[in-house]
């Protein structure tokens, strides 16, 4: 079964972290190469920061662009992984090595349906 662990966590630059940077690059490394060696990783994404987000919508039939985030936040979503794992139980265990769950929010959701290979799969 797919989930997605989605990391949330306080938006900060190389410059707060100072050398805890180069720490929590090696971190994440290291988890997603336990992912992918498991056999489990799909992908995995990490996201700009939130300023260079850009939101669109329609509203009353007018197409709106908005540069930055939708709305304010303390904690961003900041990346993903896709994983293909037997059951909620086994997503948890791999969440819970997530880097981030330290200092931020670990969400674990299934997915209900991908697109693989030119269809939408369940």
């Amino acid at each position: 079964m797919r989930y997605t662990i989605l990391l949330h966590y306080p938006e900060m630059t190389s410059d707060d972290l100072g050398a805890d940077w180069a720490e929590g690059e090696r971190a994440f490394d290291a988890y997603a190469t336990a992912l992918d060696q498991a056999g489990v990783l799909i992908s995995a994404e990490v996201l700009q920061p939130s300023s260079s987000t850009t939101t669109v919508a329609v509203r009353d039939g007018e197409l709106q662009v908005q540069d930055g985030p939708f709305a304010e936040t303390k904690e961003q979503l900041g990346g993903t992984f896709v994983v293909d794992v037997p059951d909620l139980d086994a997503a948890l265990a791999w969440a819970q090595k997530a880097p981030s769950v330290q200092w931020g929010t670990v969400e674990v959701r299934p997915s209900a349906t991908h697109f693989e290979n030119g269809s939408w799969t369940r």
